[in-house]
């Protein structure tokens, strides 16, 4: 839905237009996926790790190669900090625009009517940059948003874009009983009222047989209009809502909270206060990386919760192709055992062409089991950019909050251990040889023959392949 009305606030050409909506683009799910850079440069998607390195770079719908891919990036690097030029596409909000910047780059790529250029698009007297395509869309986005066509649209069919589950009244009353409970949204009250009353809209209480309940009732506290993530900052003033109206009271609340009341603005800080809590006593679920939980980690200290709802089909692939990463930590091993008898004074150096392309192979492999991007969180063995911030700046992450009704709610989650590159290799050493005389790097374990005898047989059909 959000990408028919980009579609149509984007300007462009009339006939350009008309071509466009014309136009038979791959779908979307099987196309894109979010935590993607888009370079207003050249117009290109780009998957990177943690550290921007390129892990895959798209024109439009097409793949680059790695030569053509040096050709933008000759270091195969980007400073992704250099936010004029990179924009990360990490919301759920922002597949839609993902979409778009891919179906603009391929139609105006493939029209014979524009001279491509490199750094946008020419016709006759006029230059179309990636640049201005990116701000038109962009200009976009905050439109749909703005004047809020995208939420009226939702709110017609509520079946179709919002989805129920009885389990979120139950694991609400149970966090209740234990705990204080409260919901900061970015949305208007009148929206969240439809939204809230829909979600709660079921002819029971949280179990079957009990009363039914109004949605504020699960809340110690609710506060809409947060304008996050300046709700981590200093916020806004603090009012309250006329439920009957839907307005504005004047003034700045300043007084204890009260239950059933329902509150605009705010910060933080206030709804700490309001709370009577700490900021490390809470936990705080959210589905934005940046405006919910990186902001809320880096500012307040909140313990963290990210929904990720791409995690079911994660797991369903991982559990399918996860026979191919223990391969490629097999091949890891190999490549170490070819170098275990190897010095700065060796000149010898062995073939790793044929281990190097079954690495390839098995990366590609597993990457087409998640989609034409691959995985959201890694691409082989290495960790995207939005792994890296999951792992960086969230507690806990699931695909649902509604995970935690299988938890008991002294459930301790702890993090579990991992050992640095130095402290995995100790166990590796001859029990005779003192770590000081040789480098830990030259003592790996050798592989059993069996071990070989497998990836032999991989190369070699590689080889054939």
């Amino acid at each position: 839905m959000i990408h028919s009305y980009l579609s149509c606030c984007v300007v462009l050409e009339a006939s350009a237009l008309e071509c466009l909506a014309q136009e038979v683009f791959p779908l979307l799910c099987l196309f894109l996926l979010r935590g993607l850079v888009f370079d207003t440069m050249y117009g290109n998607l780009l998957k990177v790790d943690s550290h921007g390195n390129i892990l895959l770079c798209a024109h439009g719908f097409t793949f680059l190669k790695g030569s053509e891919i040096q050709t933008y990036y000759p270091n195969r690097f980007i400073q992704r900090d250099n936010t004029d030029r990179f924009y990360i596409l990490n919301t759920l909000f922002n597949l839609a625009e993902t979409y778009l910047y891919a179906c603009l780059v391929d139609f105006f790529s493939s029209c014979t009517r524009y001279i491509n250029k490199l750094k946008g698009y020419r016709h006759g007297d006029l230059f179309m940059s990636f640049r201005s395509m990116f701000q038109d869309v962009r200009d976009a986005m905050d439109y749909v948003h703005d004047t809020g066509s995208l939420k009226e649209k939702t709110l017609k069919n509520l079946e179709k874009y919002v989805i129920k589950d009885p389990r979120l009244p139950l694991l609400l009353s149970r966090m209740k009983e234990v705990a204080k409970v409260f919901l900061a949204t970015n949305s208007d009250y009148s929206y969240t009222e439809a939204i809230m009353t829909y979600l709660f809209d079921f002819p029971h209480g949280p179990k079957p047989g009990t009363p039914k309940r109004p949605w504020r009732s699960f809340f110690d506290l609710v506060v809409v209009d947060t304008r996050k993530p300046l709700f981590f900052a200093e916020g806004t003033v603090l009012r309250q809502v006329d439920t009957t109206t839907g307005k504005l009271r004047i003034g700045t609340y300043t007084g204890d909270l009260q239950h059933g009341t329902i509150y605009s603005g705010g910060s933080s800080d206030i709804v700490c206060e309001l709370l009577g809590v700490k900021g490390k006593d809470i936990l705080y679920v959210g589905d934005h990386i940046f405006g919910d939980i990186l902001k809320s980690k880096k500012k307040q200290g909140w313990k963290t919760y990210l929904v990720v709802p791409e995690l079911a089909k994660e797991l369903q692939v991982w559990s399918e192709k996860n026979y191919l990463f223990e391969e490629l930590k097999t091949l890891d091993v190999f490549l170490a055992d070819l170098y275990k008898d190897l010095d700065s004074g060796s000149t010898e150096l062995p073939d790793i062409s044929a281990i190097q392309n079954r690495i390839k192979k098995l990366t590609h492999c597993m990457d087409m089991g998640y989609g034409k991007m691959g995985s959201l969180l890694r691409c082989g063995s290495r960790q995207t950019l939005f792994a890296s911030q999951l792992m960086r700046y969230a507690d806990l992450y699931a695909s649902s909050c509604l995970n935690l009704l299988y938890y008991p709610f002294s459930y301790l989650f702890r993090a579990p251990p991992v050992l640095m590159p130095h402290e995995s290799t100790m166990d590796l050493l001859p029990l005779d040889f003192p770590v000081s005389e040789k480098s830990v790097a030259n003592h790996v374990l050798r592989l059993t023959d069996a071990k070989r005898k497998i990836v032999e047989q991989d190369t070699d059909s590689n080889d054939e392949d």
